[in-house]
């Protein structure tokens, strides 16, 4: 057990200006610094007025690609079914359990330097059986919370990419798919015998998946998945940049979660998500990098700008609407993975990040979350991260980590 003092603290629900949080593995005590008792015999660290805010949720990512910046694989994609072909399909079918132990250590390190201490993974791989234990364990001795699914696709053999799905329990797992336009009808229907699980779906990311849908089973992508009763409470469907409104309703009834990446979709020139659409349908958003690095609170930021721009309209996304957002990716990780985090309250796991932001103009109860925004989140580096009471990150350091093997990388990289 030990105490923090002199920090800053918000949650989201309230704003402390200068406070305490007294814990071990989990929030054993929080309050003003004039409440605070100085125990001779608790350890006492000083936030020097740092702020401290719970640790961040990336809720779609690719780990795998980690491994990917830099690489020889020079191509030049003219659409978004030659940027599947051409690079990353070229490029996943070579990683090995080895390639992947090392990309789940790059990126972990990454994400936890990133103010991110829970991920959602979808991972695919040449090498099925057993990669995603391999992830779960380097993303353990880094403190980091996770749910991990393997993406199951017409490309590799079924029947091991359902294997590898089911290895990992409820709490770690979900069952991953490619997108509809990789996935036979013969593919989902053996899905749909063991399911068990919510999905993790790419979903109309760009419009090919729904054109080739329809042209190859005369339904649109939604109505497909739907058919074949995939479409569990709490299941990710990422993307969803050109579903229409039926398929909204749909998402909506069956209590599912759209993963926007704003960052990917513009980079990809798949388009840009319909901020009115999922307003109107109040379904739950959850924000991801999608595997192009672990920024997730410069995420947020490109969540507000690009929904004002898919509104045509500069106040269509109030601060409220994206603070919702955040706080939804807590009570949607705790719900599937059993933790509790998303508050610096008693109770709650002691999974925070402490940074320096220093702002010219008055930080106050009304406008602290518009400082997060548009402030702390345009360039967070924390300075401290902590995962169930324990210091992972100090001084901007990840400590007890070794760096990733370049040999490993390298060979890999000569296969390409």
């Amino acid at each position: 057990m030990k105490a923090l003092i002199n920090v800053r603290i918000y949650d989201y629900e309230r704003y402390i200006e200068l406070g305490y949080v007294i814990f071990d593995q989990k929030i054993l005590e929080v309050g003003e610094m004039k409440n605070f008792s100085n125990w001779s015999e608790l350890p006492v660290e000083d936030g020097r007025g740092l702020f401290l805010i719970p640790g961040l949720v990336n809720g779609h990512t690719h780990i795998y690609s980690t491994l990917f910046r830099g690489s020889p694989l020079n191509v030049l994609p003219n659409n978004f079914l030659e940027i599947l072909s051409k690079k990353w399909w070229k490029f996943d079918k070579e990683l090995t359990l080895p390639t992947i132990k090392e990309s789940a250590l790059g990126h972990g390190r990454s994400a936890l330097l990133s103010g991110v201490t829970s991920l959602i993974d979808h991972h695919a791989s040449g090498e099925i059986i057993g990669s995603l234990q391999v992830i779960s364990k380097e993303l353990e001795n880094l403190g980091i919370k996770h749910i991990l699914c393997f993406e199951t696709s017409d490309r590799f053999d079924v029947n091991r990419c359902i294997s590898e799905n089911l290895s990992l329990g409820k709490l770690r797992g979900h069952f991953g798919l490619h997108a509809s336009l990789s996935l036979s009808d013969e593919t989902l229907k053996s899905v749909s015998y063991v399911l068990d699980r919510p999905i993790h779906i790419h979903v109309a990311e760009s419009n090919a998946d729904e054109i080739l849908t329809q042209e190859r089973y005369g339904k649109k992508v939604i109505e497909r998945l739907d058919e074949f009763g995939l479409l569990l409470a709490d299941s990710i469907l990422a993307h969803c940049v050109h579903i229409n409104d039926d398929e909204a309703q749909i998402i909506k009834d069956r209590n599912c979660q759209i993963a926007i990446n704003p960052t990917s979709n513009t980079n990809n020139a798949v388009g840009i998500y319909n901020n009115k659409l999922l307003q109107e349908k109040a379904i739950p958003v959850l924000v991801g990098t999608d595997g192009l690095g672990s920024n997730i609170a410069k995420e947020y930021q490109y969540l507000y700008y690009l929904g004002n721009q898919s509104n045509n309209h500069p106040s269509k996304v109030s601060l409220d609407w994206i603070k919702a957002q955040i706080e939804n990716s807590y009570n949607y990780f705790n719900r599937v993975y059993g933790c509790k985090i998303g508050r610096i309250k008693k109770g709650y796991d002691s999974d925070f990040i402490l940074f320096k932001y220093e702002s010219i103009t008055p930080i106050n109860d009304e406008n602290i979350f518009a400082h997060l925004l548009f402030g702390m989140f345009e360039a967070l580096k924390p300075d401290t991260v902590y995962t169930s009471g324990k210091k992972r990150v100090d001084e901007y350091r990840v400590i007890g980590s070794r760096k990733v093997d370049s040999e490993v990388v390298e060979n890999l990289w000569r296969c390409l």
